[in-house]
């Protein structure tokens, strides 16, 4: 969902976040000033369902009157048991709606109605995997809590009816489990409400009936799995426009768009966008998931977008926002955030894809300076993007945190893994045969994303997902020249002191400026004070910490010594060899001194060796053998053609000597 509002911190700056919003092309259009009062209201709900059933279907026959702003209906669930001997089961249904009846095969159960639940006595003790169907018979004044679950509105005078039942709003209108946790196999919605009304829901249009009292009944089937808050109606008189999505040779999909007669004209282009945004994000991700039935826009009543499954309502058409709620066809409908603790993974996905279709669409500076808006927005996040208090609405979709912080993290998660396997990540997810067209957490993807990039990431997501706050770091740098071009690189990184984590671990990037060029080093930033040494060719003139902009951060400071002095080593040293164990490459260190240890004279040019042998003694490799001056040096030894083993290296230095083990493991 596309929610302007999330990113109100008080009302007093509501207008300036609205227009701010709306100068970079992200909607914020307000139909009614209750609206964002609701945003700060607690919505406490009983969360998450009951848990001793399993619904596989929803059924919504419904009447709806629009001049007295009421709901009659009959839902038909179909659950199963989830225990041994279940004799009863609750729904969700808010108290300002009357419940009439319910029936099971035509016979009344017993019920009670109260503290916002239907509690029904079953006609007998159901075993575990058995199945049942009930019928609840209801009517009333729908609620309108959240976002606004119900709303019975005008535009222009014309009626125009909408739901949005994100996150707890569906019980608002209708009996459900209210909880994305269960999602039923498949649903039906019909709408039965006066002539003038074209009545749009999930799936596909089944057909319309024309009941001769003035009403007609709308009648549509989805055939996939759906939460309970992506089922939806949206009604007006609205002027129906089709596009298609041409997916294979001969193939297409119809794009249905039903928008207020005067506003099609104006929003034409944008919506002539769509099949392109599909194609791309198909490419992406695998086919549109619900190929069979349809994709479109339903214009509403409410400033931003929501994902309702197969027809997202649209309170605007910019490009922004129509590739926000497409993305979400497949992050937040295809899988869903199991819990609202996890809503990251539905919003933080989908602002992410409107970074990829610009990228897709416009090139690498466009996704770069989308990326670099997230991060802004994303810096003023407060507490960790796993979300602790999920009875407050505004808690869930706060904007800095859920949508720009998670984008954030899909981008930095590309910047670890690199480009493909990154994008093998999201389509190895999205098709997870455990995780498609159902429910996950944090924990599923991540999973997902270490099993295919075989790196363990556990680092990651503690410090990015359950932790607060990003990196500020402190940069010291220098150098010293060892001979000719050749020069003793040094970089001290240091973080300030944060709550949780204390500091982050991340691979970093540095790009140094030399006489000669260009270069770029990679690190492992994994302590909070930590010094990097390398050997560069050219005079080093200047560094640029991250230069491609793949971490959420701030730099403090950047000291610079033009040239270190180098520090002459008082004594011989033979340094253990890092990494070690090691495959295939190594870094030696070593450092000859001012003056002899024996002697106590200063040390003449010699000759050094340094010499790799195996465990039988036999000479592998000689790295050095010439003449060099006091100081400290390292060299690199690339054990690509050597099979794994024990080796020993000898360092050789006039009168000192010594030999230390090293082991590689391929």
């Amino acid at each position: 969902m596309k929610k302007i509002f999330v990113l109100i911190l008080s009302l007093t700056i509501f207008v300036f976040i609205s227009s701010y919003a709306q100068s970079l092309d992200h909607p914020c259009a307000i139909a009614k000033q209750n609206y964002y009062k609701k945003l700060f209201k607690l919505s406490h709900t009983n969360y998450p369902g009951d848990s001793n059933i399993d619904v596989t279907y929803y059924k919504l026959d419904l009447n709806i009157d629009h001049v007295n702003q009421k709901i009659k209906g009959v839902i038909t669930v179909k659950a199963r048991s989830m225990l041994a001997g279940l004799t009863g089961f609750f729904l969700d249904l808010q108290d300002v709606l009357t419940v009439d009846s319910v029936k099971l095969d035509n016979s009344l159960l017993n019920f009670t109605h109260s503290s916002n639940k239907i509690n029904i006595t079953l006609d007998r003790s159901y075993a575990e995997g058995e199945e049942f169907e009930v019928d609840i018979y209801y009517n009333g004044h729908p609620g309108s809590s959240g976002f606004g679950s119900f709303e019975f509105d005008y535009y222009k005078g014309t009626p125009v009816i909408w739901s949005l039942s994100e996150p707890y709003g569906a019980s608002d209108w209708w009996p459900c489990k209210d909880t994305p946790a269960d999602k039923a196999d498949s649903s039906d919605v019909w709408i039965t409400a006066d002539y003038l009304f074209y009545s749009v829901s999930n799936g596909s249009l089944m057909g319309i009936t024309d009941n001769g009292d003035g009403t007609r009944t709308f009648k549509w089937k989805n055939h996939h799995p759906i939460a309970n808050y992506l089922i939806s109606v949206a009604m007006t008189d609205y002027e129906i426009y089709r596009n298609y999505f041409v997916y294979a040779p001969g193939d297409s999909m119809e794009i249905v768009h039903y928008l207020y007669p005067d506003h099609l004209k104006s929003e034409k282009a944008n919506l002539d966008k769509t099949p392109e945004m599909l194609s791309i994000f198909s490419n992406l991700f695998g086919l549109y998931p619900y190929i069979d039935e349809k994709y479109g826009h339903a214009e509403f009543g409410w400033g931003g977008g929501m994902e309702h499954q197969t027809v997202s309502s649209m309170g605007a058409f910019g490009p922004g926002i129509v590739s926000h709620e497409l993305a979400h066809q497949w992050f937040g409908d295809k899988i869903t955030c199991k819990d609202w603790h996890h809503i990251w993974l539905n919003e933080g996905f989908a602002t992410y894809c409107e970074s990829l279709y610009k990228e897709a669409k416009y090139g690498q500076d466009n996704y770069k300076s989308s990326i670099s808006y997230e991060m802004l927005s994303a810096k003023n996040a407060v507490g960790s993007i796993y979300v602790q208090n999920i009875d407050d609405v505004g808690e869930i979709f706060n904007g800095s945190r859920s949508y720009a912080k998670g984008a954030v993290v899909l981008h930095m998660l590309r910047g670890v893994l690199g480009d493909s396997t990154f994008f093998n990540v999201l389509y190895s997810y999205i098709n997870e045969p455990q995780l498609a067209y159902g429910v996950a957490t944090t924990e599923d993807f991540q999973r997902v994303a270490e099993q295919v990039s075989g790196k363990d990431l556990d680092y990651f997501f503690k410090e990015w997902i359950y932790g607060e706050d990003y990196p500020v770091y402190s940069l010291d740098w220098g150098y010293s020249q060892i001979e000719n071009n050749r020069y003793n690189l040094r970089i001290r990184v240091q973080q300030a002191s944060h709550g949780n984590p204390t500091f982050f671990t991340m691979p970093v990037t540095v790009r140094v400026t030399t006489a000669l060029g260009d270069t770029s080093l990679s690190f492992f930033n994994n302590q909070q004070d930590q010094t990097f040494y390398t050997e560069v060719i050219g005079e080093p003139q200047s560094i640029e910490f991250d230069p491609d902009n793949w971490i959420l951060k701030s730099i403090d400071t950047i000291t610079t010594a033009m040239e270190d002095k180098p520090v002459l080593p008082l004594e011989f040293n033979l340094y253990q060899n890092y990494p070690n164990p090691f495959n295939p490459t190594t870094t030696i260190k070593y450092s000859i001194p001012t003056s002899s240890p024996l002697t106590k004279r200063r040390t003449e040019v010699g000759f050094v060796t340094l010499k790799v042998f195996d465990i039988l003694g036999r000479e592998i490799k000689t790295l050095v053998n010439k003449k060099q001056s006091p100081g400290s040096y390292s060299v690199i030894f690339n054990a690509g053609d050597l099979p794994s083993g024990l080796y020993f290296y000898k360092l050789t230095a006039g009168e000192f000597s010594q030999t230390k083990k090293m082991l590689l493991l391929k």
